[in-house]
């Protein structure tokens, strides 16, 4: 396990309890560099969505947990935040949230020389992710392949 695993798993732990306390879920932890700060971001949601509130009771809470804790060696910014719209399915909450929905698919390399794919999600298990196109046929993809999958959205 890296230290950035090792990190987000442990934020992970602190976090569940101050979660579950409030009735929120737990979307994603995340520590990386940007721009040469490091950040430590947790993604929380609710039934009907996060407040700003929500946000700040959470960060307050695990602010002083990782104060307590002090695992983390560089110096970073913690951020609590709502996932957005634009949100990646990461978790199997995440897909089993999102069947028959129209999700889009952002592919490592090109299949059949196209690299973006829209469809409803008809299918999904450890390895693959299947999607129903347009045209009624579907697309069975490896998720090793994927690099990002989410809730497709038109403006």
């Amino acid at each position: 396990m890296t230290r950035r695993e090792q990190y987000e798993s442990r934020t992970e732990e602190l976090l569940l309890p101050i979660l579950n306390e409030h009735n929120f879920e737990l979307v994603d932890v995340e520590y990386i560099k940007e721009a040469g700060t490091w950040y430590l971001r947790a993604y929380i949601d609710k039934e009907g969505g996060i407040t700003i509130d929500d946000c700040e009771l959470v960060s307050r809470a695990l602010g002083d947990l990782l104060d307590k804790e002090d695992f983390i060696e560089d110096s970073y910014i913690m951020e609590v935040s709502s996932p957005g719209l634009g949100r990646p399915l990461k978790k199997d909450k995440d897909f089993e949230r999102s069947m028959g929905e129209e999700v889009e698919i952002r592919l490592f390399r090109p299949i059949d020389q196209q690299k973006e794919y829209i469809g409803a999600l008809a299918a999904y298990d450890k390895d693959t992710v299947t999607i129903e196109l347009e045209d009624m046929s579907q697309m069975t993809i490896e998720r090793k392949n994927i690099a990002l999958i989410r809730l497709a959205f038109d403006f």
